[in-house]
């Protein structure tokens, strides 16, 4: 999808805007774990351009065009996957940011890279390997989240370079990374690996990250809340009846008919989609834009110091996006044949993971050789190995070593 607005509704966002005060500054970053000359011989590209494209050529990059966003990945070669919803998000946070000033390179460095973390087959892959490594598993080693692992690929495990561990990423893309959800706080128990980076590199979590990440969150929303309605259609899970039940979806159908008089149903539900995206885009920025004045935010530490959210969408917007994942929920995420996928996918999960506990040998040979002699860390490891699978490394492995895999994986 080449933009995310109707024509119309296309012309009211500039071009390019000048940068905000309010936005985040490259040239005033704190800076990287790892002491770095910007600039050189790699050319003079901004400390969130180089986080971008250090993302972009991750190996942990490539391997999300292999994990599952709602369906397995091998399922149909014109389902999402988590490689093509990061870009759809990217596209979707770049629109916002620009409209609102803010640094465009951030926002889709945040975008591009806030799935990094997610181990194969989705949340069913991350179910198993958080009970592999808690209490509820049988052994307290610090439970497994794919946001905390998103840091932990990009700061520790992705290590290209020969003076330091992981990307080297900027303190700005970090923090928006550990805040995907917002502040950090002593809510509840922080996860180990958040808790062992914020150590090492201090990325003051209970405050509010910058604009662009907000943005980021938001465009991850929008972009999963239209984009997974498309591929559920698609897959027969979803019908359109049961979409326009939602009195919001509806408008947007009868208007786009009214404009649209005989065209193929087919084309009027594509452009149902970027009409919903086009109209929550639109909404947010206006919403944030009026929150930052009400605010009196006028620099970037005023956005850090406002104590609030300043992206969002506005109350009836918001009301409306709840509705339609709580729909999403109900009729896709939680579908018979999708819960039947996801605990095939746990008991497969897990029996790698029990698989590689009893006999390391089993493991490639450079995972085997790193593997740590005493608790967690033997079993973090191996929990690190599984996590970078992706789907189809996942049902090939077990395949390897049970002589099978589940039918219902191996031949989607």
């Amino acid at each position: 999808m080449d933009d995310v607005l109707a024509p119309a509704e296309a012309d009211t966002v500039p071009a390019g805007n000048p940068r905000a005060r309010y936005a985040a500054d490259p040239a005033r970053t704190r800076g990287r774990e790892f002491g770095e000359v910007e600039g050189g011989v790699r050319g003079p590209r901004s400390a969130y351009q180089r986080d971008r494209d250090r993302i972009i050529h991750s190996i942990a990059f490539r391997r999300l065009k292999h994990k599952a966003q709602v369906f397995v990945a091998p399922y149909g070669d014109h389902y999402r996957t988590r490689l093509t919803h990061s870009l759809e998000v990217a596209q979707v946070g770049r629109v916002i940011a620009r409209a609102l000033g803010l640094d465009e390179d951030l926002t889709e460095a945040l975008c591009l890279a806030h799935d990094i973390g997610h181990g194969p087959f989705g949340h069913a892959g991350e179910r198993a390997l958080q009970r592999a490594l808690s209490a509820d598993g049988g052994s307290d080693h610090g439970g497994f989240d794919h946001n905390a692992h998103t840091l932990r690929v990009l700061m520790r495990l992705e290590s290209p370079y020969c003076t330091h561990e992981g990307l080297n990423l900027s303190w700005e893309t970090l923090e928006g990374l550990a805040k995907h959800n917002g502040p950090v706080t002593g809510d509840k128990p922080m996860p180990w690996a958040l808790r062992e980076l914020d150590r090492a590199f201090p990325l003051d979590l209970a405050g509010w990250p910058s604009l662009e990440a907000q943005v980021a969150a938001l465009a991850d929303d929008i972009a999963y809340d239209n984009h997974d309605i498309e591929d559920g259609i698609r897959a027969g899970f979803l019908s359109l009846d049961q979409i326009l039940s939602m009195p919001f979806v509806a408008d947007q159908w009868d208007a786009i008919n009214r404009k649209f008089p005989g065209v193929a149903k087919d084309r009027l539900q594509r452009e149902l989609i970027r009409s919903q995206i086009g109209w929550m885009v639109t909404d947010v920025i206006a919403e944030t834009r009026g929150r930052i004045a009400q605010a009196g935010v006028e620099t970037a530490q005023d956005v850090r110091e406002a104590g609030m959210q300043l992206a969002g969408f506005s109350l009836g917007v918001a009301e409306a996006e709840r509705a339609l994942k709580g729909f999403m929920y109900e009729k896709l995420y939680y579908h018979p044949a999708q819960k039947r996928t996801a605990e095939l996918a746990d008991a497969l999960i897990a029996g790698l993971f029990a698989a590689y506990a009893d006999d390391p040998s089993l493991m490639p040979e450079d995972w085997r050789t790193a593997l740590p002699e005493g608790e967690p860390q033997r079993s973090r490891h191996i929990a690190d190995f599984i996590a970078g699978m992706t789907d189809r490394y996942a049902i090939r492995a077990h395949a390897e070593i049970f002589g099978h895999a589940p039918e219902e994986l191996s031949n989607v």
